[in-house]
């Protein structure tokens, strides 16, 4: 692979799933796989290093702030990335996919792409009743208001680096997802989706889709933030 692309996983707690996510991601594709360890309580940090990953620690609890703190270290970099890709570390996803999300960039200079699990195949019991709602509503709500054509709001995506920069992604926590969509909707970028299967998670529990609280709370964060970039 000629193009520069790095992987930024936001992780934590997730020992136990974290080098099964780095062993799957296809190496010959990727210049650097980077692990932000979010103020985990168990060895992820560790496992993440053992396993070959750049680990950077970043104790502000939130997605967002891991995942900023990612594309502050590749963008100090030289030369600068081509491509981020963005995913999981709960396994949930399925990292040999990549060149998948990758190609449409590569191809047919699209400059977003989404890997829809709605689209895809997932096992029974992968999403909970409240994730399928959600995305059904976030979405639908993105194509009212910004004209967006999206049917999940799926972690696994590949962004151009160009792309990455004119977004200029803000959100700490639950918003950052959809941020990235709308945002590059409301700026005219060129974005698609493609179809990635998606397992149910084999350990630990969801962060969001886990507990009571962390699904109200990213529902609500979600909708607020379609409604304040309107």
């Amino acid at each position: 692979m000629d193009k520069n692309i790095k992987v930024i996983i936001p992780a934590f707690n997730e020992q136990n799933s974290i080098v099964k996510v780095i062993q799957d991601i296809p190496k010959e594709w990727v210049s650097e796989i980077v692990v932000v360890n979010n103020n985990s309580k168990d060895d992820t940090e560790k496992a993440a290093a053992e396993a070959g990953a750049k680990v950077l620690s970043e104790k502000r609890q939130g997605y967002g702030y891991a995942c900023l703190k990612g594309i502050d270290y590749v963008s100090q970099q030289k030369p600068q990335p081509d491509i981020v890709i963005f995913m999981d570390a709960d396994y949930s996803d399925y990292p040999e996919e990549l060149p998948k999300l990758v190609q449409p960039i590569l191809e047919d200079s699209m400059e977003l792409v989404i890997g829809s699990r709605a689209i895809g195949e997932r096992e029974r019991g992968a999403m909970t009743p409240q994730q399928l709602f959600g995305n059904w509503l976030a979405t639908r709500l993105l194509k009212l208001f910004y004209g967006a054509n999206f049917t999940d709001l799926g972690p696994f995506r590949a962004v151009s680096w160009e792309a990455l920069q004119k977004i200029n992604m803000q959100d700490k926590t639950y918003g950052w997802t959809v941020e990235m969509q709308l945002k590059a909707a409301k700026l005219g970028l060129r974005s698609t989706e493609v179809a990635v299967n998606y397992r149910k998670r084999r350990e630990g529990v969801s962060k969001v889709s886990g507990t009571l609280k962390g699904t109200i709370l990213a529902g609500y964060k979600i909708i607020w933030t379609i409604f304040k970039y309107r």
